[in-house]
């Protein structure tokens, strides 16, 4: 070899080195076949809300690419905590449904549902600001059916081809894998700003609702419209709702950081024990009904995933009641190899053309498939149908089912034409007749095009104190983003959804917001290239206010104190009649107590009674608990008052607006902590300080069903 063919060989060498560590600037979006793309936004339908055709090869290819980028955690929705339980219909839908599980009010049906965060991987923390997974797999007697929805009603994206955009853009920065389970980096906000349609799901994730204070206290939606088919082939659309049946209730965003660090499990632990306790978590399944002739009824579109309809147009009808009752007997063989997919429905259930749902109907296959290992994920024992399983599929890895006999192809006659084809009068799935014509087009619905009007009612339908924490989250979020113009860029957006939140969010910025927006744009296509740009509108929200989307708002209206962890602060010492009446009128409301001490064992009452201690102060953190009860007794309350975590500990929980309770007697500590001194009886309810025993007990029980006391977030200089 010479030494100029060695030297044009290393050059050959370095060029190709350099083609593949492009970083793409100045260059067309291409396939991987280096076919040059023309529209990244939108999937191939038959007409613009037509369904999404399967000939879309870049759709197929960026999907499975992305499905297959993680093994063997999920890309999304890694960090989950799952149950099992039952479903009850309340009485027979078959007005609308030929559904099975949806005909007997005395059936009961099987199901496992899992809850999870989107973005952390499977270490992260639990109180991450971050959309909640809620997936339900009902085992009914015709098939397995996946409910696979979210604890927020609708989501970033219109088009399942922004789907990997979306998760590449908030998952860790892929330089330097930093941060962790959390949208507050320059990524994620530089995308949703150049995405307005992803501005109403945004402001669900700047909410409370991104911060539960329980798995059990949270709202889950089917996100998507879907379709009930009843015996006579009538089509219904219909929205899927889990309503808590302990309310909705959220912690503070500086207590959910705290509790990252005080209990990283937080959620997945009161699940746990809620359910081995006896305590069983309860939701209602609700249904929002439209007729098909109303589809287009309403001034947005019902395949839009970006948009709800607001309860005030369509009211939830509860139909069935879901209870978790029984914890996983292993982690992994049943919370992490359960295999979830929105395609999987039984006969009176089908699709709509919702475009992100087509997208899905693709992208959870494959994704079983990379992460399971094989096709027959479906027989591993949490995936398994209790309906009977007929066909011809065979083989391939960790096989399971031994099949029998040498049919394995159909139409046969040597298996004597087994299985065979159902009819639909047998209970065959038949899919909705729906008729589509029109162009094979990479569109977008102008119905599709309004995304600030839902964006506004969510804000303005928050009570005061929401609309903080919003304008909060906001601030925090955008306040970790490095680059300036991305912030200049979202201030753009907010103005768009209401002034008065775009100019609080910039004064805590230090920006001015812009006069006029900056207009999306598809950057890094040149200019003059021909290509669709999809310029964002706005419109006045349908109605002014919808209660039902706040969550101080949607209060059960008889509000119980049933699961909440209550903390009894004592020492040696401690009064047995204010310890012992309390505890039993908290624990006869279904409250849990457990008690705080400076140091663990026991400790000893008044009358040499001995209280067994759950945590040192050590160990236990106010933002455990739901509320705080400091008992009487001169040794006890002596005790506490040298202890600095004692007082932290009161002021922590006055800090994120808890009940705080204290009998006679309790003063001198007191007066060591931030608590307000001569408050008027009434002018904070959530504070008990100094009354009878009797009025005490009855006041804070109150107190407690109350949740929060959110007004008291404007008392300043509170040391906690």
């Amino acid at each position: 070899m010479t030494k100029k063919t060695a030297t044009n060989q290393e050059n050959s060498k370095k060029q190709q080195l350099a083609a593949h560590t492009e970083d793409g600037r100045g260059q067309y979006l291409t396939t991987n076949q280096g076919v040059r793309i023309n529209d990244n936004q939108n999937s191939l339908k038959a007409g613009a809300r037509g369904p999404s055709l399967l000939e879309d090869f870049i759709l197929r290819e960026k999907l499975t690419h992305f499905d297959h980028e993680r093994i063997p955690e999920r890309v999304v929705h890694a960090r989950g905590s799952a149950a099992h339980g039952v479903f009850q219909v309340y009485q027979s839908m078959a007005n609308y449904t030929k559904a099975g599980f949806l005909q007997d009010a005395s059936k009961q049906t099987p199901v496992f549902v899992r809850f999870s965060t989107v973005v952390g991987f499977r270490g992260s923390t639990d109180l991450a600001r971050d959309v909640r997974g809620f997936a339900v797999k009902f085992y009914t007697e015709e098939g397995i059916f996946d409910l696979v929805g979210n604890n927020i009603p609708v989501f970033f994206i219109q088009d399942a081809m922004k789907f990997p955009d979306l998760v590449h853009s908030i998952k860790p920065e892929p330089h330097n894998e930093i941060p962790q389970a959390t949208a507050a980096h320059d990524t994620f906000w530089d995308f949703v700003s150049l995405m307005p349609e992803a501005t109403h799901m945004v402001m669900w994730a700047m909410s409370d609702r991104a911060i539960p204070r329980s798995y059990r206290m949270m709202e889950g939606f089917g996100v998507h419209t879907f379709r009930f088919i009843n015996e006579a082939g009538k089509s219904t659309f219909v929205k899927f709702h889990w309503k808590p049946m302990l309310g909705m209730h959220a912690v503070a965003w500086d207590e959910a950081q705290k509790i990252s660090g005080a209990d990283p499990d937080f959620h997945r632990r009161d699940l746990w024990e809620a359910i081995e306790k006896g305590m069983y978590p309860e939701w209602e399944l609700g249904v929002q009904l439209v007729a098909e002739e109303d589809e287009h009824a309403f001034p947005f579109d019902l395949l839009d995933p970006t948009k709800i309809i607001p309860e005030e147009m369509v009211p939830v009808t509860p139909i069935g009641k879901l209870t978790l009752n029984r914890n996983p007997d292993n982690f992994f063989a049943e919370t992490e190899q359960v295999a979830f997919h929105p395609g999987h429905i039984v006969p009176g259930l089908d699709f709509t053309n919702d475009p992100l749902l087509q997208g899905r109907l693709f992208s959870y296959t494959d994704t079983q498939l990379i992460r399971l290992g094989s096709p027959n994920f479906h027989e591993i024992p949490i995936n398994r149908s209790v309906a009977p399983v007929h066909n011809n599929q065979r083989d391939g890895h960790m096989r399971q089912t031994i099949n029998k006999g040498i049919a394995s192809y159909e139409p046969n006659t040597v298996g004597g034409g087994c299985p065979f084809q159902a009819k639909i009068a047998e209970g065959g799935f038949s899919s909705y007749p729906e008729r589509v014509e029109a162009h094979k087009v990479r569109e977008r619905s102008a119905s599709f095009s309004d995304h600030f009007s839902q964006a506004t009612l969510f804000y303005r339908s928050q009570s005061k104190a929401e609309q903080r924490h919003i304008i909060g989250a906001y601030s925090f979020e955008l306040g970790k983003v490095n680059r300036v113009e991305i912030r200049q860029r979202m201030l753009g957006i907010l103005a768009q959804v209401d002034k008065d939140l775009a100019q609080a969010v910039g004064e805590n910025l230090g920006l001015e917001v812009p006069e006029t927006p900056e207009q999306p744009i598809n950057r890094g296509v040149p200019a003059n290239a021909d290509q669709t740009t999809y310029e964002p509108q706005s419109s006045k929200p349908s109605i002014e206010r919808s209660p039902a989307l706040s969550m101080l708002f949607t209060r059960p209206k008889k509000m119980g104190i049933a699961t909440r962890k209550i903390a009894f602060l004592a020492a040696n010492g401690v009064n047995d009649a204010d310890f012992t009446q309390v505890r039993a009128v908290l624990e006869e409301n279904g409250a849990t107590v457990q008690v705080i001490s400076p140091k663990l064992g026991t400790i000893k009452t008044e009358r040499n009674e001995a209280i067994k201690v759950d945590h040192s102060f050590l160990t236990a953190s106010s933002v455990l608990f739901d509320a705080i009860y400091v008992p009487g007794g001169a040794a006890s309350i002596a005790g506490l008052g040298v202890e600095s975590k004692a007082i932290h500990f009161i002021n922590e929980a006055y800090l994120h607006c808890k009940p705080i309770a204290a009998s006679k007697g309790v003063g001198s500590f007191l007066a060591k902590t931030a608590l307000p001194t001569g408050i008027l009886v009434g002018e904070d309810p959530g504070l008990i300080l100094d009354e009878e025993l009797s009025a005490l007990k009855t006041a804070f029980v109150d107190a407690i069903a109350h949740h929060r006391f959110w007004d008291r977030e404007e008392a300043r200089n509170v040391p906690a």
